[in-house]
Protein backbone atom coordinates (compact mmCIF):
# COMPACT_ATOMS: atom_id res chain seq x y z
CA UNK A 1 0.00 0.00 0.00
CA UNK A 2 1.42 3.76 -0.98
CA UNK A 3 1.42 6.41 1.71
CA UNK A 4 -0.64 9.59 0.50
CA UNK A 5 1.54 11.18 -2.02
CA UNK A 6 1.86 15.01 -0.81
CA UNK A 7 3.23 18.08 -2.68
CA UNK A 8 4.50 21.34 -1.52
CA UNK A 9 4.10 22.59 -5.20
CA UNK A 10 0.59 24.39 -3.77
CA UNK A 11 2.34 26.61 -1.21
CA UNK A 12 2.32 30.56 -2.05
CA UNK A 13 5.88 31.63 -3.56
CA UNK A 14 7.70 34.13 -1.33
CA UNK A 15 8.37 37.63 -2.57
CA UNK A 16 12.08 36.97 -1.72
CA UNK A 17 13.96 34.24 -0.85
CA UNK A 18 15.33 33.91 2.34
CA UNK A 19 18.66 33.27 2.74
CA UNK A 20 20.06 32.15 6.54
CA UNK A 21 23.10 32.36 8.45
CA UNK A 22 23.87 29.00 10.53
CA UNK A 23 23.30 31.13 13.38
CA UNK A 24 19.80 32.11 12.17
CA UNK A 25 18.98 28.65 11.25
CA UNK A 26 19.67 27.35 14.61
CA UNK A 27 17.37 29.78 16.14
CA UNK A 28 14.86 29.09 14.43
CA UNK A 29 14.60 25.67 15.59
CA UNK A 30 12.44 25.64 18.38
CA UNK A 31 9.66 27.04 16.13
CA UNK A 32 10.29 24.66 13.13
CA UNK A 33 11.04 21.79 15.40
CA UNK A 34 7.23 22.37 16.56
CA UNK A 35 5.97 22.74 13.06
CA UNK A 36 7.54 20.10 11.49
CA UNK A 37 7.21 17.72 14.16
CA UNK A 38 3.73 18.43 13.53
CA UNK A 39 4.14 18.16 10.27
CA UNK A 40 5.52 13.97 10.84
CA UNK A 41 2.98 13.17 13.03
CA UNK A 42 -0.38 14.49 11.00
CA UNK A 43 1.17 12.31 7.62
CA UNK A 44 1.37 9.25 9.86
CA UNK A 45 -2.23 10.19 10.30
CA UNK A 46 -3.42 10.89 7.11
CA UNK A 47 -1.21 7.48 6.16
CA UNK A 48 -2.88 5.54 8.70
CA UNK A 49 -6.44 6.76 7.66
CA UNK A 50 -6.00 6.20 3.87
CA UNK A 51 -4.78 2.63 4.88
CA UNK A 52 -8.50 2.31 6.55
CA UNK A 53 -10.00 3.79 3.83
CA UNK A 54 -8.71 1.76 1.32
CA UNK A 55 -9.26 -1.68 3.64
CA UNK A 56 -13.11 -0.40 4.28
CA UNK A 57 -16.28 -1.23 2.45
CA UNK A 58 -19.28 -0.16 2.82
CA UNK A 59 -19.93 3.05 5.08
CA UNK A 60 -16.23 5.06 3.69
CA UNK A 61 -17.88 8.91 4.51
CA UNK A 62 -16.73 9.47 8.02
CA UNK A 63 -12.69 7.94 7.57
CA UNK A 64 -12.60 10.03 4.09
CA UNK A 65 -13.57 13.32 6.23
CA UNK A 66 -11.22 12.56 8.19
CA UNK A 67 -8.40 11.92 5.87
CA UNK A 68 -9.25 15.47 3.49
CA UNK A 69 -9.04 16.80 7.09
CA UNK A 70 -5.60 15.77 8.02
CA UNK A 71 -4.67 16.37 4.48
CA UNK A 72 -5.76 20.17 5.05
CA UNK A 73 -4.02 20.62 8.16
CA UNK A 74 -1.11 19.28 6.81
CA UNK A 75 -0.97 21.62 3.94
CA UNK A 76 -1.28 24.64 6.72
CA UNK A 77 1.47 23.29 8.26
CA UNK A 78 3.61 22.89 4.74
CA UNK A 79 2.73 26.67 4.11
CA UNK A 80 3.44 27.91 7.43
CA UNK A 81 6.99 26.06 7.32
CA UNK A 82 7.34 27.92 4.09
CA UNK A 83 6.16 30.84 5.39
CA UNK A 84 9.27 31.15 7.59
CA UNK A 85 11.61 30.12 4.55
CA UNK A 86 12.12 26.84 5.03
CA UNK A 87 11.90 23.93 3.13
CA UNK A 88 10.38 20.78 3.49
CA UNK A 89 12.21 17.54 2.07
CA UNK A 90 10.60 14.67 3.12
CA UNK A 91 7.01 14.30 5.23
CA UNK A 92 8.49 11.13 7.26
CA UNK A 93 11.68 12.00 8.86
CA UNK A 94 11.15 15.02 9.21
CA UNK A 95 13.53 16.36 6.77
CA UNK A 96 14.34 20.21 5.94
CA UNK A 97 16.69 22.47 4.08
CA UNK A 98 17.15 26.14 4.90
CA UNK A 99 18.37 28.27 2.22
CA UNK A 100 21.97 29.48 2.92
CA UNK A 101 25.20 30.74 1.29
CA UNK A 102 28.83 28.90 0.84
CA UNK A 103 31.53 30.44 -0.34
CA UNK A 104 29.16 33.07 -2.89
CA UNK A 105 26.94 30.31 -3.78
CA UNK A 106 23.47 29.17 -2.55
CA UNK A 107 23.47 25.75 -0.60
CA UNK A 108 20.97 24.28 1.67
CA UNK A 109 21.89 23.90 5.20
CA UNK A 110 19.94 20.68 6.24
CA UNK A 111 18.20 19.53 9.63
CA UNK A 112 16.38 16.65 10.41
CA UNK A 113 13.45 16.21 13.63
CA UNK A 114 15.26 14.96 16.70
CA UNK A 115 18.96 16.60 15.69
CA UNK A 116 19.64 19.19 18.18
CA UNK A 117 21.05 21.66 16.02
CA UNK A 118 21.74 22.05 12.08
CA UNK A 119 25.30 20.44 11.94
CA UNK A 120 25.14 20.17 8.00
CA UNK A 121 24.81 21.74 4.27
CA UNK A 122 25.15 20.64 0.86
CA UNK A 123 25.01 21.91 -2.61
CA UNK A 124 21.33 22.80 -4.19
CA UNK A 125 21.64 19.60 -6.06
CA UNK A 126 23.59 16.86 -3.94
CA UNK A 127 20.87 16.18 -1.41
CA UNK A 128 20.77 14.38 1.84
CA UNK A 129 23.63 11.83 0.52
CA UNK A 130 25.40 15.45 -0.16
CA UNK A 131 25.52 16.79 3.17
CA UNK A 132 28.89 18.12 4.71
CA UNK A 133 30.03 19.43 8.14
CA UNK A 134 28.62 22.87 9.11
CA UNK A 135 32.22 23.16 10.38
CA UNK A 136 33.31 23.48 6.48
CA UNK A 137 30.77 26.21 6.23
CA UNK A 138 31.76 29.61 4.93
CA UNK A 139 29.24 31.91 5.18
CA UNK A 140 28.57 35.23 3.25
CA UNK A 141 27.24 38.10 4.88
Amino acid sequence: MAAPQFSTSGTKPTKARRRFTLDQANKALPLVTRIVRDIVNTHERATQLQAKLEESTGRESALQAQLDSALEQLQDYVDELGSIGVELKDYESGLIDFPGRHQGRDVYLCWKLGEDKVTHWHELHSGYAGRQSTSTLEEDE
